[in-house]
Order: structure tokens, then C-alpha cells, then sequence
């Protein structure tokens, strides 16, 4: 059974860090994305970066260039995502999740496996 575990969220003020981390367990074979989304009270899934399985490919939403790293440890089967400058938007609950095959990386739908997230919240 495939679980995925997200830790690393809390409260902050703007301007501060944040690493989140998704550790994984349960999954076998190869993967195409990992990436963490996030959700804002009323608001749809928002992609948020992913990268690809062999690591050398990372994407990320505009919102969040230069600010946010995405990065995994494979022998630590564990994806992090280190937050930096943050703001009050970026306030919401953030979940990992695998994508077994392609697909657009920014898509929820293209993903099989979610965590159960972790809050994030930024105050001014």
C-alpha cells in the first residue's frame, strides 16, 4: 500500500522558510512526476512544482520562481520542498503526490497517489 506522509508546516511570518517534507513508502517501480500542489479554502488544487523522476527536471508555477526549491532524496524515499520569502498568499494546505505515468504536471488529475497534507500559514 502506498502512503506518503507530509510534515514540515506550520505558521510563519512573510519573509520567512518553510521545508516541507513527503516521505514515501509503499511504492514500487518507476514514477514520472512527484510534486507537491496546494489548496486554498475555496479554491482548486494548485500545482505548485514537481519534478521529474530521474530529478533533472524540475517546474514550478510562476508564483512561486526564485522563492521555492523542490527537490527529492531517493534513498531516503522523501521529497521536500524548501520555501523561502514567503508570503501571505502562499498560505493553504500543501499535499505531495506521485504520478505513475506523463501527463501535464500542474494537473491533479494526472496523479494517483496524495498525501494527507500539511498547513502552511503566512501571516503579515
Amino acid at each position: 500500500q502506498v502512503q506518503l506522509v507530509e510534515s514540515g508546516g506550520g505558521s510563519v511570518q512573510a519573509g520567512g522558510s518553510l521545508r516541507l517534507s513527503c516521505a514515501t513508502s509503499g511504492y514500487t517501480g518507476t514514477y514520472h512526476w512527484m510534486a507537491w500542489f496546494r489548496q486554498r479554502p475555496g479554491k482548486e488544487r494548485e500545482g505548485v512544482a514537481a519534478i521529474y523522476f530521474s530529478g533533472g527536471t524540475t517546474f514550478y508555477v510562476d508564483s512561486v520562481k526564485g522563492r521555492f526549491t523542490i527537490s527529492q532524496d531517493n534513498a531516503k524515499n522523501t521529497l521536500y520542498l524548501q520555501m523561502n520569502t514567503l508570503k501571505p498568499d502562499d498560505t493553504a494546505m500543501y499535499y505531495c503526490a506521485i504520478a505513475k505515468y506523463g501527463g501535464l504536471w500542474n494537473d491533479y488529475r494526472t496523479y494517483n497517489n496524495w498525501g494527507q497534507g500539511t498547513q502552511v500559514t503566512v501571516s503579515s
